[in-house]
C-alpha cells in the first residue's frame, strides 16, 4: 500500500471525536509533488468546455493516481502535462466544441473514468477495465483521431 493511501485509510479509521468537524475536507495532497500545484487549480475549478461531471470524475481520479502513482509518475518523467493536459481552445470555440474529443492531446487523468492504473513505465500506463481488459496509454506519439492524411506524421 502507498503511503499516501495508509494516510486516508488512517484519517478514516479515525473515530468521531478525534476527527475535525470538516469531515468530508480532503487531506492535505501538498505532498503530491510537481503534480501537486496542477491538481489543487484542476480541484478548484472546472475547466472551460468540459462537462462538469468529467471534471468531478476527473478530480477523484487524480487523487487516486497520485496517491498511488504520483512518486513513480514523477520519477519517470511524466509532467502535469501528460497527467492532467487538456487541448487549448480555439477563439472562438464552436456551440459543441469540447477540449476532451482530441484524445492525441488529453492527459492520461482524463482518460481514466473511474479506472485503476494497473502499470506504469516512463512511456506508458496499462489501465485496467472492470472486465479486466487492460488498455494502453502511450505518454508521446498519441494519434489524433481522423481520417487518415489528416495528420503530418502521415507523410513521413
Amino acid at each position: 500500500m502507498g503511503k499516501y493511501l495508509a494516510i486516508l485509510d488512517a484519517l478514516g479509521a479515525k473515530s468521531g471525536s478525534d476527527r475535525s468537524d470538516k469531515s468530508d475536507q480532503s487531506p492535505p495532497f501538498g505532498r503530491f509533488g510537481r503534480f501537486g500545484r496542477t491538481y489543487t487549480a484542476l480541484e478548484t475549478r472546472c475547466p472551460d468546455h468540459v462537462p462538469v461531471d468529467r471534471w468531478q470524475r476527473c478530480v477523484e481520479d487524480g487523487r487516486r493516481f497520485l496517491a498511488r502513482w504520483g512518486d513513480q509518475a514523477e520519477g519517470l518523467g511524466w509532467a502535469a502535462r501528460d497527467l492532467f493536459g487538456l487541448h487549448q481552445p480555439p477563439a472562438p470555440p464552436h456551440p459543441s466544441y469540447s477540449r476532451l474529443a482530441r484524445y492525441d492531446e488529453t492527459g492520461l487523468i482524463w482518460l481514466l473514468q473511474g479506472r485503476p492504473v494497473v502499470a506504469l513505465t516512463e512511456a506508458t500506463a496499462a489501465i485496467q477495465s472492470s472486465t479486466g481488459a487492460i488498455t494502453i496509454y502511450r505518454r508521446h506519439n498519441k494519434p489524433a483521431l481522423g481520417a487518415p492524411g489528416d495528420s503530418l506524421d502521415d507523410l513521413a
